[in-house]
């Protein structure tokens, strides 16, 4: 979308439906790429509304990222090679068994008791 020129042009008047849905002509789904199912932000401006996919907005924060990595002097290839003890510490910290785990719970013990 970044070779996209914004532009501002009426396209189409559409109806609302019965529960609310608007169809976009399939014309412009085909050329902005949307699928069903297709998110979209909602804005309101004054007495109008903006439909924008949300794809342009996750590309848009894409750009933002990797501009800050870049100005922080990251490669992609320096984040890369964090990612295996990344990893490494998040299962640690989700995964790891703690020293309770080990004791036996109550049902367990009662259990072992009527035995």
């Amino acid at each position: 979308m970044a070779g996209r020129q914004a532009t501002l042009e009426y396209l189409t008047t559409t109806k609302i439906g019965e529960k609310g849905q608007l169809t976009v002509p399939k014309r412009y789904r085909k050329d902005l790429g949307l699928g069903t199912g297709a998110p979209f932000a909602v804005l309101r401006l004054g007495d109008g509304l903006v439909l924008l996919p949300e794809q342009q907005r996750f590309e848009h924060l894409c750009e933002q990222v990797g501009s800050a990595l870049r100005g922080a002097g990251l490669t992609p290839e320096a984040i890369l090679a964090t990612l295996a003890e990344a990893r490494k510490r998040v299962f640690a910290h989700h995964y790891k068994k703690s020293d309770s785990s080990k004791k036996i719970s109550r049902r367990q013990s009662r259990s072992q008791r009527e035995k």
